[in-house]
């Protein structure tokens, strides 16, 4: 009997659509232009406001706090892309016959195994051998 799938609460669910939102809106040309706009407003109000402190505090603290909050917009959603990148690879791997299983989870390998595979696939590559041979060679590779 199969466990059901838990899940995700309403907030996290939340979380995700916003963030998802957020990187949408903040990658698009519009976002630019506003940021580009905000920036030439605040530099000509500068002679107004005498190039004074709070001028400078103004967009010192705006861009801080935007930043801050961003790198944890960007960072989830970033993290959750690359998970579902994962997933799709993993099912192409495991849908291909010729393929590798251990390429699936590759992403959980040590750096030494990494390093590992990378010497061995620049090898079949100086090698110079045909597809076939090369997807064979490499099985035989890791039976060793």
């Amino acid at each position: 009997m199969s466990q059901p799938t838990k899940q995700p609460s309403a907030l996290l669910q939340a979380f995700h659509r916003f963030a998802h939102n957020v990187a949408h809106a903040t990658g698009s040309p519009v976002a630019f232009v506003s940021a580009v706009v905000i920036i030439l407003a605040w530099a000509v109000t500068g002679p107004i406001f005498h190039y004074s402190d709070t001028w400078q505090l103004i967009i010192n603290t705006g861009t801080t706090i935007i930043t801050f909050l961003m790198v944890f917009l960007i960072q989830a959603t970033q993290n959750r892309d690359g998970r579902a990148v994962q997933l799709k690879l993993d099912e192409l791997i495991r849908s291909q016959t010729k393929a590798r299983n251990v390429f699936a989870a590759l992403e959980d390998a040590g750096e030494d195994e990494i390093k590992k595979f990378e010497e061995e696939f620049r090898e079949l590559r100086k090698n110079g051998l045909p597809g076939d041979h090369a997807v064979r060679e490499a099985a035989r590779r890791t039976q060793d």
